[in-house]
């Protein structure tokens, strides 16, 4: 039996709440089985300083590179070079975060569609996976992949919505990624028939650190690290009635060849 590894694909690192103590969140992750982890970038600032990350470990950590629909009133044409030139840097493996999300409308609608659709086509040019965000915007964001003949992998991270979406986005031929949102009694009560019985071959876990710390820790503070990435797992491994080494090696396997590893 392989060894009990974990593959963070989703980790906002950058996190001002991680400064005092990275090294500890990092050892600790460690400790705990977290082999790799996707370090999430937002904007372009933001994957400059995600690279600074990787480069004190380049065996644990990958980035991403991208501008996230709440920042998407801020992007230019010019940006698109900028994301380009980024991606010369052998840590980065996605284009994202990048996505709608139309609940907080920190951008017009309008500019995030532009923002999304200028990044589909970045990761195509450059055959790179898209790290995804959906919020509220089911049928826009799917509306966005209409004209596109979509060559590249794309995950729609933090899956929080019902099997008809989930079972939507995999006929498109994404990939998903589950929180520890899916460990909350009361807000992840409606996901547990579809995480019961749905296949695991494009699934992925994530903490989305340090936000979502799963409900059920009894921890001090709300904070989340990756070192509770196993808590994601356990829950999808007992509704699945499967070991935890089983779906650990799943997830496992599938990052690693989501993310071209």
């Amino acid at each position: 039996m392989k060894e009990l590894s974990y593959f963070d694909i989703g980790a906002n690192l950058t996190h001002e709440s991680f400064k005092k103590d990275f090294d500890r969140v990092i050892e600790e992750a460690k400790l705990n089985k977290v082999k790799k982890i996707c370090i999430t970038s937002t904007s372009i600032e933001d994957t400059k300083n995600s690279l600074k990350l990787t480069d004190i470990d380049s065996d644990l950590f990958i980035t991403t590179c991208g501008i996230h629909p709440h920042y998407a009133d801020t992007f230019k044409t010019t940006d698109i070079k900028k994301i380009i030139d980024l991606c010369e840097q052998p840590s980065i493996k996605a284009i994202g975060e990048t996505g709608l999300d139309f609940n907080r409308n920190f951008s017009k609608k309008s500019n995030q569609i532009s923002c999304f659709l200028s990044q589909i086509e970045i990761a195509e040019q450059l055959s790179l996976p898209l790290f995804m965000h959906q919020r509220d915007a089911h049928k826009d964001f799917l509306d966005c992949f209409k004209e596109i003949d979509l060559t590249v992998k794309a995950v729609v991270h933090c899956f929080t919505e019902d099997k008809k979406k989930f079972y939507e986005y995999l006929d498109k031929g994404f990939w998903i990624g589950f929180t520890g949102w899916i460990c909350d009694p009361v807000r992840g009560r409606h996901m547990v028939d579809l995480i019961s019985s749905m296949p695991l071959d494009r699934v992925m876990i994530e903490t989305d650190s340090p936000y979502l710390l799963p409900k059920n820790l009894k921890v001090k503070g709300r904070r989340n690290e990756p070192k509770y990435i196993y808590e994601i797992a356990k829950k999808i491994a007992d509704l699945q009635k499967k070991s935890l080494n089983e779906v650990c090696n799943i997830f496992y396997e599938n990052s690693i060849r989501f993310f071209n590893l």
